[in-house]
């Protein structure tokens, strides 16, 4: 099957990719950030790595090659032909090419065997991700089951997938919001939708590339943790605390249970999200958004793995500067740490200060600060600005080919997930201040936002986001203090373990923590988009990124080796995950198949629509949300305004149009409308008959134009009118 074809030549090309650029990447498993030797199996690195380096370019080129056969028969069929055979043979012709030359290399492949504790690690995420995956979006017996926790975001994905898959959208345009722009990313929906159209089922379709994408995220988060922390489990825990978040929802929900309830029926048998912040019972921290927004589970992946190319950068740095300022204060030559110094520096003892006479004891206080200013931190921040901000050596590129490939695969994701690409420049640009080989991060950023601002020209017609300054999020009271109540209910002990874990962490992890911080501060202070709402993707990427810090301190209260320390340490851990675990077992519960969305994959409506309609036809309609015409892939004139409205769309015009044509009143007045709208298709229902916002003249429309599609009868009668057949 040529959808499978597709998938394997992607990742072929990606490990050739990766084999020229990278063929050392092997052996970068085998050591932490600070160079202490840590055995980490390398494929745990290298394939998703493979899976990012081959379908997301192979998926743009396809796209583009669509773009330009569009007037020709087949088109989408003969790009994918020609974009999979260059393909191969460039990846073919690059392994024979480094061969010939000798460089073909598997460094560091010696050790590819994974541990035991790393094989239970992948069999228990591979079971995750297949059961969140397959529980919300599956295909049995000739029905497409779509669970309850999941169908509404469902409603526009599905129908961008199914308007792919028809092989005319193009140029793109927006399913629920048809005739203008695309402002929402799509390329994750292209991807699914050309897997099915290259003869993939549409469960498969959608299900394999996400859990390709979810597996590769846990995995280079494993990779990355156990590198920051120089330990196998600090990677375990972060995957843990990934998958299941911390809050203290879930002990107000079973404070307040019927007393006739038990805990345990209460923890296992539920099945509406808990929530006490505003948007929480959505599913909005948890699980459930992975599986809702499956193009935000397969690009956080890339964010990981471009930390953990540029890492490095800023640990050079501060070894660099902790040797630089040792044989500065050390006046010898004798290498001295800043951490020693720090130590060893001479101030006036407090206990001088609380001698002194009251009258004058607030004014030796204050020499004392001044002094110890002058003494110790204006030299030191004196030193960082002269020897890194804005010396020669923090600013030299060291591996420009490297930094070209990030910013292309950054810039890449702007329309797969732009909330990725946006956070991943945030913890970047961070890190960069207090980083050597600063250029590098310069050209990242440079490419990827000139990527982004190219493709957001070809795409979008205005401006792609409208930034204004929105202080506290979706918090009730937007003050510093019902900021704070805010984050602490909804996060419950995981900034204060992180918070911990900085206080007992060294610099390079202090400074990390800074930049895992960044998008959790952008979120609380910015806003792109009409719904402020969607900025909790920018906190739940802090929260990812944060919970290495977590496992950091976890793993330093379990060396300790005593058996309170230990407990208190198994102890934390329940508190940070147990919300998440509840919430883990509502989307199980919630998405049963009894609770599921079900359509036959036969339906009548939607083969019509599929065999007749193309991408550029706009069909006049209800608001729908899911339903067997958006499975058609019709492109809808005013689909489910929130939709529109939070993707930036007028959808207050488009209501009023609606309500116009819907409501004219005589053939002239709805064909003027029905042109000045660019409708095809105009559909009358149910929905239509029993609407309040409007009442349907169905006899203007059948006396205007043919009916192309009915069934059913009396106000359940479903009908298709076709604006271009006019009645005669």
């Amino acid at each position: 099957m040529l959808g499978f074809l597709y998938l394997v030549i992607a990742i072929f090309s990606g490990s050739a990719i990766c084999q020229w650029i990278f063929p050392d990447m092997a052996e970068w498993a085998g050591k932490s950030f600070k160079g202490e030797k840590i055995k980490l199996c390398p494929l745990f690195l290298m394939v998703p790595a493979w899976i990012y380096t081959g379908i997301i370019p192979m998926t743009w080129l396809v796209y583009l090659f669509s773009y330009l056969l569009q007037e020709i028969n087949h088109g989408m069929l003969l790009a994918n032909l020609i974009v999979m055979g260059l393909f191969f043979a460039g990846a073919v012709t690059l392994y024979f090419v480094r061969r010939a030359r000798g460089k073909l290399t598997f460094i560091g492949m010696e050790k590819i065997s994974p541990t035991k504790g790393e094989i239970v690690f992948l069999v228990l995420i591979l079971y995750l991700c297949l059961r969140l995956f397959f529980t919300t979006f599956r295909i049995s017996g000739g029905t497409l089951y779509v669970g309850l926790s999941v169908f509404s975001d469902f409603s526009p994905h599905l129908g961008m997938i199914r308007s792919f898959s028809g092989g005319t959208n193009f140029p793109t345009t927006y399913s629920h919001f048809a005739g203008e722009d695309i402002k929402y990313h799509f390329m994750f929906q292209f991807l699914v939708g050309n897997l099915e159209f290259l003869g993939m089922r549409l469960d498969l379709a959608f299900n394999i590339p996400s859990v390709l994408g979810m597996i590769s995220t846990f995995l280079l988060l494993y990779i990355f943790a156990a590198k920051l922390i120089h330990s196998r489990a600090a990677g375990y825990l972060a995957g843990f605390f990934f998958a299941f978040r911390s809050s203290l929802s879930v002990f107000r929900y079973l404070a307040e249970r019927p007393q006739e309830q038990s805990v345990w029926s209460a923890f296992t048998t539920h099945s509406q999200f808990i929530g006490y912040t505003p948007n929480e019972d959505w599913g909005l921290w948890n699980l459930n958004v992975y599986c809702n927004q499956r193009h935000l589970a397969f690009t956080l992946g890339v964010l990981l793995f471009i930390l953990i190319l540029f890492t490095p950068h800023l640990y050079a740095m501060v070894e660099r500067m902790r040797l630089e300022w040792g044989r500065v204060k050390g006046g010898t030559g004798k290498e001295i740490s800043l951490e020693e110094e720090m130590d060893n520096a001479q101030t006036v003892p407090s206990v001088q200060v609380i001698k002194t006479e009251k009258s004058s004891g607030v004014k030796e206080i204050q020499i004392t600060w001044i002094e110890k200013l002058k003494s110790e931190i204006l030299p030191w921040v004196d030193f960082f600005l002269r020897r890194n901000l804005f010396a020669a050596e923090g600013w030299k590129l060291k591996k420009p080919g490297i930094a070209v490939f990030a910013g292309l695969m950054l810039g890449a994701l702007s329309f797969w997930n732009g909330a990725t690409t946006i956070a991943a420049l945030l913890v970047l640009f961070v890190m960069a201040i207090v980083s050597d080989h600063r250029l590098d991060f310069l050209v990242i950023a440079v490419i990827t936002v000139g990527l982004a601002v190219l493709q957001s020209a070809a795409f979008i017609d205005g401006n792609a986001v409208s930034t204004s300054f929105y202080y506290g999020f979706i918090a009730e009271h937007r003050n510093i203090f019902g900021v704070l109540d805010y984050i602490f209910r909804l996060t419950g002990f995981a900034l204060f373990v992180t918070a911990a874990a900085f206080i007992v962490s060294d610099g390079e992890k202090r400074i990390i923590t800074a930049a895992f911080a960044a998008p959790f501060l952008f979120a609380f202070h910015l806003s792109l988009t009409t719904d402020v709402t969607v900025n909790h993707k920018y906190i739940m990427i802090s929260l990812m990124l944060f919970g290495i810090l977590e496992a950091y301190l976890i793993i330093r209260l379990w060396e300790q080796k005593k058996f309170l320390v230990r407990f208190a340490a198994v102890g934390i851990s329940i508190f940070l995950s147990i919300t998440g675990i509840f919430e883990y077992l509502v989307v199980l519960n919630r998405n049963q198949k009894q609770n599921n969305l079900a359509f036959d994959t036969k339906d009548a409506v939607t083969a019509w629509i599929r065999e007749n309609a193309t991408a550029q036809d706009i069909f006049l309609t209800s608001n729908y949300a899911l339903n067997n015409v958006v499975l058609g892939g019709a492109m809808l004139y005013n689909g489910w305004q929130y939709f529109g409205w939070s993707a930036g769309y007028d959808t207050a015009y488009r209501n009023i149009q609606v309500k116009r044509m819907y409501e004219a009143e005589s053939s002239q007045e709805l064909e003027e409308l029905v042109n000045e709208n660019h409708i095809r298709y105009i559909i009358v229902d149910f929905d239509n008959r029993t609407s309040e916002d409007y009442e349907v003249r169905e006899d203007v429309i059948a006396s205007t134009y043919e009916a192309a599609y009915t069934q059913g009868e009396d106000e359940w009668k479903f009908t298709i009118y076709d604006t271009r057949q006019l009645v005669r």
